[in-house]
């Protein structure tokens, strides 16, 4: 005999009073990638610090600055640069 009951308010039913549905069969799809779509606003957003250097595009002398380990960890970082006024990048090996 089935009992049914809520934890709550204590209400029981028993087999004879529920009909019995099949339980639907769940099936797992897998996970798709993600991808983060950047709005044309954010894009503009500028976080980076800058620096003075000169482009060697346009010869503007300010640019965006930031540093990527790009060989083994016991060699030095690769120091990336882009203009703030053509967006070309460049870099500077230490």
């Amino acid at each position: 005999m089935l009992v049914l009951s809520c934890p709550k308010c204590k209400y029981t039913k028993t087999s004879s009073d529920v009909k019995v549905a099949t339980i639907p069969k769940i099936i797992e799809q897998p996970q798709k990638e993600s991808i983060a779509v950047i709005g044309k606003e954010e894009q503009k957003l500028r976080v980076l610090p800058t620096m003075r250097v000169e482009c060697p595009k346009c010869g503007n002398n300010l640019a965006y600055v930031w540093q990527v380990q790009t060989r083994g960890s016991d060699e030095s970082s690769t120091q990336f640069f882009r203009c703030t006024k053509c967006n070309y990048t460049f870099r500077e090996y230490s």
